[in-house]
């Protein structure tokens, strides 16, 4: 028994420098497959997080565009850039203008954990966002109410919003209310009327040079409530703007000529439930029965999905924005 313990012991230690050399031969691809489970994955996270960089810097630059103004494009790009990825670094935004684009690119160079050993120190990571804009054709109004020509030409001289003067509109029942002439050449009754709205909803849904049936009465809507009118106070919402009528009555529509964005301080539409402040439509005897809103036309940019926009779209101050890519 003596003698085959020492023959066992002999063999074992006779065998340890060869399994020191099978490990070290099996190092190396060990290490490739590390790399290709850790490095790789990696790589792929860091690509996620400079394609949010990426798209977060198109749409702010976008938005600068929008209004008229694009500033210091690769500034606005480099900040938004480092703040979802530190490391990153932003290449000159690119712009075209027919139709509207800005594409940012980031890039930055991922360092590796186990890839050197296989000869790769870091991989250069990219991502490109492309972000596009344009006036609204269509979408879905969070207001069932439609403002005339003459009333967004009243406030901005006929171009695109550029001051915040308060203006009172009034509604196309009042007696007193202007007529008013659109680019149709269409005489156009009113300062806006209430819209059909959307089955069971306060909202309505529209697109450019389609027409949006008129809903009659004094009152909004019956499917309003005063809390769909309060919840936009002091907000900036897009209104759909007519140029021209048709018909009478329950048969009455307005043919949409573009989007505005009006910013709503107040309304009387009905005293006490859709009232923000009586006599708010003017002085004098029979104003607290007058219908009317306060606020005024601005420059804007949409970023919800409820809206969509063409090149062909009119200018009045308002952009929808879309990540293309």
């Amino acid at each position: 028994m003596q003698r085959m313990t020492g023959r066992l012991r002999r063999r074992v230690a006779g065998e340890r420098g060869a399994a020191a050399v099978m490990l070290s031969l099996l190092l190396v691809p060990m290490l490739g497959f590390a790399a290709i489970a850790v490095d790789v994955g990696s790589l792929y996270a860091e690509r996620a997080r400079l394609q949010v960089a990426a798209d977060a810097a198109a749409i702010a630059v976008a938005q600068d565009c929008s209004r008229g103004n694009c500033g210091d494009m690769l500034a606005t790009a480099q900040s938004l850039v480092t703040a979802n990825d530190g490391d990153a670094t932003a290449a000159h935004p690119e712009l075209t203008s027919d139709p509207h684009t800005v594409t940012v690119t980031g890039s930055t160079p991922e360092e590796h954990w186990f890839a050197p050993v296989i000869g790769f120190d870091s991989t250069a990571v990219s991502a490109t966002a492309t972000v596009g804009w344009g006036g609204p054709s269509n979408g879905t109004a969070l207001l069932p109410l439609a403002f005339s020509w003459c009333s967004f030409k009243a406030q901005t001289g006929g171009g695109i919003p550029s001051t915040t003067t308060l203006q009172t509109i009034l509604l196309s029942k009042t007696a007193d209310a202007p007529q008013c002439v659109g680019p149709s050449g269409l005489n156009v009754p009113g300062g806006f009327g209430y819209l059909v709205t959307d089955p069971g909803t306060c909202k309505v849904t529209s697109a450019i040079h389609r027409w949006m049936y008129s809903d009659t009465g004094n009152g909004p809507p019956s499917a309003c409530a005063s809390k769909d009118f309060s919840a936009f106070l002091g907000k900036t919402v897009l209104m759909p703007i007519y140029d021209s009528v048709d018909g009478q009555g329950s048969s009455g529509r307005y043919r949409v000529y573009g989007y505005a964005a009006f910013h709503l301080t107040g309304y009387h539409l009905v005293p006490g439930q859709f009232s923000t402040q009586n006599k708010l439509c003017g002085q004098g005897q029979g104003s607290n029965d007058k219908r009317c809103v306060t606020g005024y036309f601005t420059r804007f940019v949409e970023l919800s999905d409820a809206w969509n926009y063409s090149p062909d779209a009119p200018q009045l101050g308002s952009s929808v924005l879309r990540l293309i890519r």
